[in-house]
Formats: structure tokens, sequence, C-alpha cells
């Protein structure tokens, strides 16, 4: 059976090819958290550097923020430095930008965070930015639009901005979390950041659960899951904005 770094490694060079994320002279901001996700996408894409036959040149960026004072960045810039990337470490405060009467969010940090992402990649001179997000992160943000925001939406696994001149790309589209916990198991990789303290109780963490439920037992759902968002039939899909305001008020009585 191949390792779990051949698994891995081969799922991201068909997401690379199906979804033409790399082409020849791109140079591309890898955002490493340091967390099992960030530091695997790192990791292969550094050692598909050296045989890749598109040339391409990489940077670590890894964002500091100011609700998790634990962090230590020297393990971090250790990993960076053996490895031998460029790379670049910055501090943002986040909470400190929160709007008086507003709370501290998800989706307010994501945007903060990717803020400084863009402004790193033009100061660099870069134009893709390569994000940790796995297979199962894209399914559970499928299911959480769907929930929470009532549209069929998901993160892409390439994205490229009409406002701003960067894409982003998301190599590990295809790589189930699954496969890149056991290969940080295997490389004895560590966070080496602590997890958000907002992320123990979200909605996406609801969600996973779910999914686990829907998935037990079986081990095509979540892949059947990603392919249905490539398989739209949109004959089978009310079209209307708001049919919710058309609905028969007695379609859920019964007969």
């Amino acid at each position: 059976m191949a390792s779990y770094e051949q698994l891995i490694s081969k799922r991201i060079g068909q997401a690379i090819f199906n979804y033409k994320m790399i082409v020849e002279n791109d140079k591309i901001i890898v955002a490493v958290s340091g967390g099992k996700d960030s530091v695997t996408l790192l990791y292969d894409l550094l050692r598909r550097q050296k045989s890749f036959p598109i040339h391409y040149d990489i940077a670590a960026v890894h964002i500091k923020t100011d609700f998790c004072r634990c962090c230590e960045k020297s393990d971090l810039e250790n990993l960076f430095k053996d490895w031998g990337v460029d790379y670049h470490i910055i501090d943002v405060p986040v909470l400190k930008r929160v709007q008086e009467g507003k709370k501290m969010n998800c989706y307010w940090c994501s945007t903060q965070r990717r803020i400084e992402l863009f402004k790193m990649a033009q100061k660099l001179g870069f134009n893709k930015i390569a994000l940790g997000h796995h297979m199962d992160d894209i399914i559970e943000t499928f299911f959480m639009n769907i929930c929470y925001k009532g549209e069929l939406a998901t993160m892409l696994p390439v994205f490229t901005y009409k406002k701003f001149p960067y894409t982003i790309i998301r190599p590990l589209a295809l790589v189930y979390e699954k496969f890149i916990i056991k290969f940080a198991e295997q490389m004895n990789f560590k966070n080496i950041v602590c997890k958000c303290p907002y992320g123990r109780n979200s909605k996406r963490l609801q969600v996973r659960k779910a999914i686990d439920l829907l998935a037990a037992g079986e081990k095509s759902t979540r892949l059947m899951i990603y392919k249905s968002m490539n398989n739209v039939n949109l004959a089978y899909l009310n079209p209307d904005k708001d049919p919710a305001d058309k609905a028969d008020p007695h379609q859920d009585e019964g007969a």
C-alpha cells in the first residue's frame, strides 16, 4: 500500500493538474498557521518544486494574531529554516480591529488575515496564495452555506479575485483530512502554534459532526458530496430567488 506521503502527493498533483493551479513562473505565498494541514502543504510544494516541470517560487507566511498569546514562533521559524524556505511572520491585531459593539468571529478573523496576505503578496510581487484547506473543509463549508446562509456555495479549489491581482489556490482540495492526520503522525509533525480558542464550539464543528454521522460506515460519502458540487442539475433546483414566499401554506400538513 502506498504511504500517506505518496497518497497526499498524488492527490495534490491531481488537483494542480485538474484545476490548472500552477503555471510557469508563478510566485506563491503559502499561508502557514503551523497546523498539520498548512505544514503538510508547504512540505509537499517544497519537495515538488525540485522535480516539477513547471518553475514556481515559494515563500511561507505565518500570521500571528493578538488573541493567541501562547503561540511561540521559534519552533515555526526553526522549521522554515530547516526546510530552507523564505519566510515572513506578521503580527496582526485582529482583536484590536474589532469595532466597538461587534463580536469576534471566524469570518472577521479570516478577512483580516486575508488582507494581510494580500499586502504581503503585493510587497513580494507574488501572484498566488496557497491555503491549506482540504476536501473535508470544502465539504463542511458547502453544508455551512446551505444551513446558515441559504445558498449553494463553497470554497473553490482555484479562485481569482476580480478586484485584486491575486489567485487563491487550494492544492489539498482532493485530500481527505484523515490522510493528513496519518501523515503528520508519521512525520512527527506537531501543531507548533496553539489552536484557535474561538473555534471550539463553532458552527463548523457542529456541521463536521453531522457529516461524520452521514458518512459513518460508508467510505465514498465524502467523495460523492464533493463530486456533487461539480455535477449540478439545474433542472431540479428551484430558480426562484425566494421560493419560501411562494410556498404552499398547507404543504406540510399531510393528506
